[in-house]
């Protein structure tokens, strides 16, 4: 680091994933003085410190466990990650990943009922293996200029005063430690952050935790798809909250290699397991069988894989007052993977602190406290989504819910029940789903009466399934559409 001007800023990401390479795009594009791309080449260095080395395609990395679980990237995340990252959706598309439209593109069985597929699309999703998704993403952020991936080393403690976070101490491969100092440490290390535990070495006090843990366990499992994939929809079996026994789910997505990408999954006390025998039964007791029937039409390619580490908990950063260090993804807010929040709250969190670093100087007095609160913004709604229904579940760790809470529980179930049969409801829902909207949307005065009013057609008596899924459902032949 010696000879470096003095007017290039020094930003510090811990961690290379999906969190550490969004804010090294974040950044990237902004210098210190809020440059723009026609100087990101002169006023700021980005280094990112990952613990494993990182494969140079689309294929599994050591620490992502999770990548083998079903991901989904709503329409809000694949669109923040596209303004920070422009060419990145294609990218996807042309590694196979599908765009799926929403609602029509959803075989979906809610607590309220199957919702119809008639309606046209409000939203969308990307189907995608996580492997592939962060490839596309580490790829084009590790061009960008004045960014640079530190392979193989590891964070061991921060540096710094009870006041300001200037650095971190990294260990490399072969056990020499280093010190890297920098005006901004972003803290990018996942679930398993230890930056409690550093920022309380230096003196500065603990951030306040919320937790709401349903006890989820995932169990995952890739198949070779009896059909083409191209315009295949998501399958997707809601568990139900308001039910008195543990709540159970599944998902199928369609995915790149002509692959289907299954995850059931089950709150405490109705776990599934990992037991390759016990998959299929596990979804055939479903609150559907459905998925359980069209798996009985696919090849497994591999074994079950069970994650566990699926509680929502918030660390509320934007309350502390100590300046250099700013926590992203979740390190900051993890969520239950179950609803699919978790890279959509990270784009726009990265989003959020690009255009805060546009308009400020990263090295200001407050830039990390303002960064941390619009950071928090998008994983704010996300967790009232996942927090609030998982709290809902028996035997779930969680605060009593006040009056408000139950008030506003009881809402959206009325909300989710007449969204079976009305577009109103079905566009305010999936535009918050997808954090398009803020949950604001859902007060409107057209959705009140429309929740008031209550579902206006009968429910469904089973899924909404075109001919071509009911051949595959079946065992009969697709059939041909001539012009």
């Amino acid at each position: 680091m010696a000879g470096r001007p003095p007017s290039r800023a020094r930003v510090l990401i811990l961690g290379g994933g999906l969190s550490g390479t969004l804010a090294a795009a974040a950044l990237a594009r902004h210098g210190a003085g809020g440059g723009t791309a026609a100087d990101i080449d002169t006023d700021i260095d980005i280094d990112i410190v990952e613990r494993h080395a990182l494969p140079d395609g689309p294929r599994p990395r050591r620490g992502l466990p999770q990548a083998r679980h079903a991901h989904l990237l709503w329409s809000g995340g694949a669109e923040a990650i596209e303004s920070l990252l422009p060419g990145t959706m294609e990218m996807w598309s042309d590694a196979g990943a599908h765009r799926i439209p929403i609602p029509n593109g959803m075989v979906c069985l809610s607590p309220g009922g199957w919702y119809r597929r008639a309606w046209p699309e409000t939203q969308y999703l990307i189907s995608a293996g996580r492997d592939l998704v962060d490839w596309a993403v580490r790829t084009r952020a590790l061009a960008l200029p004045g960014v640079r991936l530190v392979p193989e080393a590891e964070p061991v403690r921060l540096l710094g005063t009870r006041s300001r976070v200037t650095g971190a101490v990294i260990r490399h491969r072969d056990g020499t430690e280093e010190v890297r100092e920098a005006d901004l440490v972003i803290d990018a290390t996942g679930r398993s952050s230890r930056a409690p535990n550093w920022l309380a070495e230096l003196g500065i006090p603990a951030v306040r935790e919320t937790v709401v843990d349903a006890g989820v366990t995932y169990a995952s499992r890739r198949y070779d798809a009896p059909v083409d994939t191209a315009g295949w929809p998501v399958i997707n079996i809601q568990a139900d909250a308001r039910q008195a026994v543990p709540g159970t789910g599944g998902a199928v997505l369609p995915i790149e290699g002509g692959e289907w990408l299954v995850s059931l999954s089950g709150t405490r006390g109705g776990q599934p397991t990992s037991a390759d025998s016990e998959f299929l039964e596990f979804a055939r007791h479903l609150r559907s069988p459905l998925i359980a029937e069209f798996l009985d039409r696919a090849e497994p390619l591999g074994p079950v894989t069970v994650n566990r580490n699926t509680s929502n908990r918030r660390r509320h950063y934007e309350k502390s007052r100590v300046e250099g260090f700013v926590a992203l993804g979740d390190s900051a807010t993890a969520l239950n993977p179950v609803y699919g929040h978790g890279m959509s709250v990270v784009a726009q969190g990265a989003r959020a602190l690009r255009d805060l670093a546009s308009k400020s100087d990263i090295t200001s007095k407050g830039f990390a406290r303002r960064a941390q609160r619009a950071i928090g913004r998008p994983a704010a709604a996300a967790w009232l989504l996942a927090a609030g229904q998982d709290a809902a579940f028996p035997h779930s760790v969680a605060k009593e819910p006040h009056f408000a809470d139950r008030l506003a529980a009881r809402y959206v179930s009325r909300l989710i029940t007449t969204a079976c049969s009305d577009f109103t409801v079905v566009k305010a829902l999936t535009d918050v789903m997808t954090l398009q909207a803020g949950g604001a949307v859902l007060a409107h005065p057209r959705v009140l009466l429309a929740a008031f009013r209550g579902p206006r057609l009968p429910p469904l008596d089973g899924p909404a399934l075109t001919p071509a899924e009911q051949a595959v459902l079946f065992g009969r032949p697709a059939p041909t559409h001539t012009a």
